[in-house]
């Protein structure tokens, strides 16, 4: 029962993301909920950080950083010509544990949190709501697919949760839809980690 559209984007193309705000409004109207869930990560190999790609690590920032400042850019007009939005940054626990063998990834994401709190004081006055949700070491599709992350990443993942199982995709929708939805509207500047509480704080 609901309209859907798909847009092909390269995140990091600050021309890319203006179209898809474009081609969402000329589609919808209105931009009511930005996520940023666009990132690098299930590719990736776990390497030593002196042995990171230099070419590697400027992609990942530029993906997984400015792939986010550049969507958020993009949508700010609307938001504010609507009076207000939401926008939901995916971050990451490993930015909280200190995950070795993935220093662009984890410091990307550190970013991504450092961003949602600047940028959630930058544009409140606008009416606009940034929070982020930091999901723990998930079994996507992605993941799964790479030998590399699926065992050496999961086995060091799973031995501090406190929930003793597989953390699955759909751990994380519940937690974007409460900061999409009416009930997190005095929540802002805030990243929710949702791991199964292998990052206590």
């Amino acid at each position: 029962g609901c309209d859907a559209l798909g847009v092909e984007v390269d995140v990091a193309d600050g021309e890319a993301t203006t179209r898809m705000a474009e081609i969402t409004l000329e589609a919808f109207g209105k931009i009511d909920v930005l996520v940023n869930n666009a990132a690098l990560f299930t590719t990736l190999t776990p390497t030593p950080f002196a042995d990171i790609p230099i070419s590697e690590w400027r992609r990942v920032m530029d993906v997984n950083v400015m792939g986010v400042w550049l969507c958020c850019r993009a949508v700010h007009p609307a938001m504010v010509a609507a009076g207000g939005g939401r926008v939901i940054n995916i971050a990451s626990a490993a930015q909280f544990k200190g995950v070795p063998g993935l220093l662009h990834y984890v410091t990307s994401k550190g970013a991504v949190v450092a961003l949602t709190r600047a940028l959630a004081r930058e544009v409140g006055p606008d009416g606009i709501v940034v929070n982020a949700v930091a999901p723990g070491f998930t079994l996507s599709s992605g993941v799964l697919a790479n030998d590399a992350q699926a065992g050496p990443v999961h086995d060091v993942a799973m031995q501090n949760r406190i929930v003793d199982r597989h953390q699955r995709p759909s751990d994380v929708v519940g937690a974007v839809l409460f900061l999409a939805g009416p009930d997190s509207e005095f929540v802002a500047g805030q990243t929710l980690v949702v791991d199964g509480g292998s990052y206590l704080h």
